[in-house]
């Protein structure tokens, strides 16, 4: 990892998925490249610990989701990491009785109608909250908002209509034996980054840029801002003068909030590989639980939207505790000695991320293009929040690294 250059041609802001893409495209074009992270590590919202002996944890992004166009297959490919192509267990492979399969059935039915009602608003280009297309007094939907907590990080009146139409879903999820956030840090590992270097303020008054940051101040000549929008909407990196169209289109794409748990599970054997969990709760708060991923000994479990966010705000094990008193009120009792406490994401805690992924506010929907523009063919813009159809993804997020690397490249020309 490198030391702070006192001046350079590119300063890349962040050492996520979207500046390690732009800096592996700007790589051989001659120019003298820094990437600046705030955190001691590398990957951003991609990262992979080691909860136990027995237990590797994504405890950010997991799925290779649109596998088909996911640019980080042939990255995997390429590095060696061993991909996992089996269906994931979202729809089948129900376990316990905590959700009956005829209830399961009229679940998924009344949800492929809502999302039917959703893209025909869509296609009359309304771009209002998702949450008009429910159907009023329909039972199932408290659950159908919380799978938008799962895939948005919010509820469905907080989402725009529009921007869940432009997401292109290829259905096809695929995982990393090794973690997503391994690979990442790997695909990463040959880029020039500046680690616990926080950068506060972008000054592009004069004729270049200067670059204030937590190691001292540098220049540049062209920068990349990759960071998540909520350090934007919030101003933790400023920009002087102001940019306000930009702050208002990080605030019309906020990071919502998703987080993880593992709990190591004992006596594992007894359980299936890659079961799913979950209950007919009737409730939108409430988790989503994965058994022995990849068929480790333990069970993942998964929160999202203003339900994460309490749990958040409750403090450290908040989240685990909920997670073994919601699988004990599915299995039992007897299943609390069997489940240990591993690791959780904080996800809206974390000073550099503060959320988890974008989605679009009622009426922004246009914001993702507003905010990926260029500023005076100096200042560019990347992150999955900028990516037109693959916007809260990791590859997303990569992908637009690399088109603000050749926004850079243009415009030096």
């Amino acid at each position: 990892m490198s030391f702070l250059p006192s001046s350079v041609d590119v300063a890349i802001i962040g050492a996520g998925a979207a500046g390690l893409g732009a800096a592996h495209a700007l790589a051989g074009s001659g120019l003298a490249v820094i990437v600046l992270e705030g955190r001691n590590r590398i990957g951003g919202r991609a990262w992979t610990v080691q909860a136990s002996p027995e237990v590797t944890f994504d405890v950010g992004c997991g799925w290779l989701h649109s596998a088909d166009k996911n640019s980080f297959v042939p990255i995997a490919k390429q590095l060696g990491f061993e991909l996992n192509t089996n269906l994931p267990p979202w729809r089948e492979r129900a376990f316990g009785n905590a959700f009956p399969q005829a209830e399961r059935d009229d679940f998924m039915r009344a949800m492929e109608a809502f999302y039917e009602r959703l893209w025909q608003a869509a296609q009359k280009g309304k771009d209002e909250p998702a949450s008009l297309s429910l159907e009023p007094g329909n039972r199932w939907n408290p659950m159908i908002d919380a799978v938008s907590t799962y895939v948005n990080g919010c509820e469905l009146k907080d989402m725009s209509t529009l921007d869940w139409d432009a997401y292109e879903d290829r259905d096809l999820n695929w995982r990393v034996r090794r973690g997503y956030g391994a690979l990442i840090t790997a695909y990463g590992s040959p880029c020039p980054v500046a680690l616990n270097c926080n950068v506060t303020l972008i000054d592009h008054s004069g004729k270049r840029l200067r670059i204030e940051t937590s190691q001292g101040t540098l220049t540049a000549d062209k920068a990349i801002v990759t960071v998540p929008t909520n350090l934007i909407a919030d101003e933790a990196i400023r920009f002087s003068p102001p940019l306000p169209a930009k702050v208002d289109a990080a605030a019309g794409v906020p990071l919502g909030v998703d987080d993880k748990v593992t709990l190591a599970l004992s006596d594992a054997e007894a359980f299936p590989k890659e079961g799913n969990l979950r209950g007919a709760t009737m409730r939108t708060d409430m988790g989503t639980y994965h058994i022995r991923p990849f068929g480790q000994p333990c069970i993942e479990g998964f929160f999202g939207g203003s339900f994460a966010r309490a749990l958040e705000d409750a403090g450290e094990g908040a989240i685990t505790a909920q997670s073994i008193d919601e699988i004990a009120g599915f299995l039992g009792n007897g299943i609390r000695r069997k489940l240990k406490p591993l690791y959780e994401s904080r996800w809206a805690h974390d000073p550099f991320a503060r959320g988890s992924y974008s989605h679009a506010r009622p009426g922004h929907a246009e914001d993702r293009a507003v905010l990926a523009a260029p500023v005076d063919e100096r200042l560019f813009f990347a992150g999955e929040a900028t990516s037109p159809t693959f916007f809260t993804t990791a590859h997303g997020a990569r992908d637009s690294g690399e088109r603000a690397a050749k926004e850079v490249l243009a415009a030096i020309g």
